[in-house]
C-alpha cells in the first residue's frame, strides 16, 4: 500500500475506535501513535500492510523492545532473525502487551474493511505481565517536592494546587487533566472524576488541597485562562487552554529533579495509595478512591506494606539483637 493511503486509513480506523468501539482518548491516541510507528517500520523495510506477515509483526515487536529503536531492514529480509532474543530491552512487557492489543485491533479492522482476508496478529502471544511494586515516597519527600514549588506567580500556584490534588486524591494524570471546573463540590470535598473507560468516580479531596485549589480559582485562574477565554477545564496552561498529561509530566519531572528525587507523578498516586493501607483503610476502599476495576491491582500495594514492615525489621533489627545479647551476659 503506497505510504500516501495510510494516512487516511488510519483515520478511519481511529474514528471508528471513538465513535463505534467507544475506547477513550487515551486509548485511541496511544494506538494511533503505535500505529505510527508500525506503518513507518514497515514502509522503511518495502513491506505492504495487505502482505504482512507475523514473522514480519514479530520482528517489528523486537524493534521496538531494543533500546533506542535502532531500525534495521535485515529483520524482516533476514526471518531467522524474527526469533533472535531481544538485548537491552528497553520496552516493559505490558507495553509490548499494549502494542500487540493494537496490532490485533488494527488487522481486525483491516479484514472488515476487505484490505485483507485474515489477521497475521492474531495468533501473537502476549507476554507475561511482569510483578513490579510500585515506587512510592514518604510524607516527608512528598512535602519536600511540593514546598519547592514557588507560588509567586500564577502558574506556580496553579501547580502547587494540581500536585496537592493529585497526592490528596490519588489521581492518575489524564484524570487530573480532564477535571472541568463543574466537577469540584467544595461543600463536599469531592471530585467527579472520569476514569479509564470513561467510568465516572467521586474522589475525595483534603482541607490542605482544596485550600491550594481555591487559592488558584481565585487568584491564578482568571489570569492565566484570560489568553484562551475562561475555558471549563480546571487546569489551564499559559495559553488558557487545558493542561495536557504531557504539560503535567513535565512540571513534576521539574520539581522532583530539584528535590533530588527520580519519582514520577504517578508516584504520588502510589504513595496516596500506600498511605491509606497504612493508615488502616480497606483494599476495598482504596480499590474505590483508586478507580481500580480489579481487586487484585489494588492488592498489589499490600506487597508494598510487607516490604515496608520488613525494612522496619531489618532497621531495629541490630538493637534486639543487641538487647538479646545483653540479657544473656546478665542471666549468665
Amino acid at each position: 500500500m503506497p505510504a500516501l493511503e495510510k494516512k487516511p486509513l488510519l483515520k478511519k480506523y481511529c474514528t471508528r475506535l471513538a465513535a463505534i468501539e467507544r475506547r477513550s482518548p487515551l486509548t485511541v491516541s496511544t494506538y494511533e501513535l503505535e500505529l505510527r510507528r508500525f506503518f513507518e517500520y514497515v514502509g522503511e523495510n518495502g513491506i505492504a500492510i495487505e502482505t504482512v506477515t507475523p514473522d514480519q509483526i514479530t520482528a517489528y515487536l523486537k524493534w521496538r523492545k531494543e533500546a533506542g529503536g535502532v531500525r534495521s531492514n535485515s529483520s524482516l529480509t533476514n526471518p531467522s532473525l524474527s526469533n533472535s532474543s531481544v538485548t537491552n530491552s528497553s520496552l516493559s512487557n505490558s507495553s509490548i502487551a499494549k502494542a500487540i492489543s493494537c496490532l490485533r485491533s488494527f488487522f481486525r479492522f483491516a479484514a472488515g474493511e476487505g484490505i485483507r482476508p485474515d489477521n497475521p496478529a492474531s495468533f501473537l502471544e502476549s507476554p507475561r505481565k511482569q510483578l513490579s511494586l510500585p515506587v512510592t515516597m514518604d510524607k516527608d519527600t512528598v512535602e519536600k517536592i511540593l514546598d519547592l514549588i514557588k507560588i509567586d506567580t500564577p502558574l506556580g500556584l496553579r501547580d502547587r494546587a494540581l500536585f496537592e490534588l493529585i497526592y490528596s486524591s490519588g489521581l492518575r494524570i489524564s484524570e487530573a487533566s480532564g477535571i472541568d471546573m463543574r466537577d469540584v463540590d467544595f461543600s463536599e470535598g469531592l471530585i467527579r472524576i472520569k476514569g479509564k473507560g470513561d467510568k465516572e468516580r467521586l474522589v475525595v479531596f483534603g482541607p490542605e488541597a482544596a485550600k491550594w485549589l481555591k487559592r488558584y480559582i481565585e487568584e491564578a485562574r482568571p489570569s492565566i485562562a484570560r489568553g484562551g477565554g475562561l475555558a471549563s477545564a480546571l487546569f489551564v496552561n499559559k495559553n488558557g487552554k487545558r493542561i495536557s498529561r504531557k504539560g503535567i509530566w513535565k512540571k513534576y519531572a521539574g520539581y522532583a529533579a530539584l528535590a533530588g528525587t527520580g519519582s514520577k507523578v504517578h508516584t504520588l498516586r502510589h504513595s496516596f495509595a500506600t498511605g491509606l493501607l497504612q493508615g488502616g483503610a480497606d483494599l476495598r476502599t482504596v480499590q474505590a478512591l483508586l478507580g481500580h476495576a480489579d481487586l487484585a491491582t489494588t492488592q498489589i500495594y499490600t506487597h508494598v506494606d510487607v516490604k515496608l514492615l520488613k525494612e522496619s525489621h531489618r532497621r531495629y533489627l541490630p538493637r534486639l539483637q543487641k538487647e538479646k545479647c545483653f540479657k544473656r551476659e546478665n542471666n549468665e
